[in-house]
């Protein structure tokens, strides 16, 4: 965090919104674990907690994120004093609000929740596919948007193409990231024979996560963080584009791994498994 100017870590945590994200976040957060659970009912499957928890419990690595997209939680009260934040640990010296949990619930899972059937069943199409990313970058836009324009955290590096105080890029890029963890998700629960297998879900959120956003996202990581001359703001322009070209592409190549409604017939001439092919798989 050495490049982190002065006045962003003395900057005045707004109070009020503090108090509006913890608890309106968790309030959502906790009815997506109800809806969660009752889905497990209805359906006899967990797929939905474990998404919802997968997103919630990989918050604790959210400090590794902070480092690399030079985000920044507010701590400070009036007087610059640092302690104001309702923190519950702190990494890489960036203190981590408590409501980081719900938000990555509230912004990671909720497609799991509305469209994880739709996908195993087969009946999402690419273009709905494209839809729902849409959607989800208009989700998190208007969720960082607000976070950012009131006080409560910045991302003070030298992005350009922000809306109100909130870069674009970031919201492309989480997006992306929701909807690669969902397809990755839906192709786990396809897979596996026991509902303890679904527990693997803990471990594809941080990989979909951090694949999407250091992968990804790397052009513009790494744009923002040029040393001295070899910085520019014409690079970092070009690197917000790249990335979010690549986040296109990769939408389009999650999109070849939908899963094919059940009544589709494979192509013809395609040759059959014999019983020992069928063995080796």
């Amino acid at each position: 965090m050495g490049r982190m100017p002065q006045d962003v870590m003395s900057h005045e945590l707004n109070l009020l919104w503090q108090s509006i994200f913890t608890w309106v976040s968790w309030a959502i957060a906790l009815a997506m674990i109800l809806i969660a659970i009752y889905l497990w009912r209805k359906e006899r499957t967990p797929f939905y907690l474990c998404a919802v928890l997968a997103a919630g419990v990989a918050a604790f690595a959210e400090p590794l994120y902070d480092v690399a997209f030079d985000l920044w939680f507010f701590n400070a009260d009036s007087s610059g004093t640092p302690g104001a934040m309702w923190s519950h640990f702190s990494a890489f010296g960036v203190v981590q609000p408590n409501w980081t949990h719900s938000g990555y619930i509230i912004l990671y899972a909720a497609v799991a929740l509305y469209a994880g059937r739709k996908m195993y069943e087969g009946r999402l199409t690419r273009k709905g596919l494209f839809a729902i990313w849409g959607l989800e970058i208009l989700t998190s836009c208007a969720f960082e948007a607000i976070g950012t324009g009131v006080d409560v955290y910045t991302y003070y590096g030298p992005y350009e193409l922000r809306i109100w105080h909130y870069p674009a890029v970031i919201g492309v890029l989480e997006g992306t990231q929701t909807v690669l963890f969902t397809v990755l998700a839906v192709q786990i629960w396809q897979r596996v024979s026991r509902p303890w297998g679904l527990t693997s879900l803990f471990a594809a959120f941080p990989m979909t996560m951090f694949g999407a956003n250091f992968g990804i996202g790397s052009p513009i990581i790494i744009a923002l963080h040029l040393d001295g001359a070899d910085f520019s703001r014409g690079l970092v322009w070009a690197a917000t584009f790249l990335t979010m070209a690549l986040c296109v592409l990769a939408i389009h190549g999650a999109s070849k791994f939908l899963p094919r409604p059940r009544t589709v017939v494979e192509p013809a001439g395609l040759p059959v498994p014999s019983s020992d092919d069928a063995l080796l798989v």
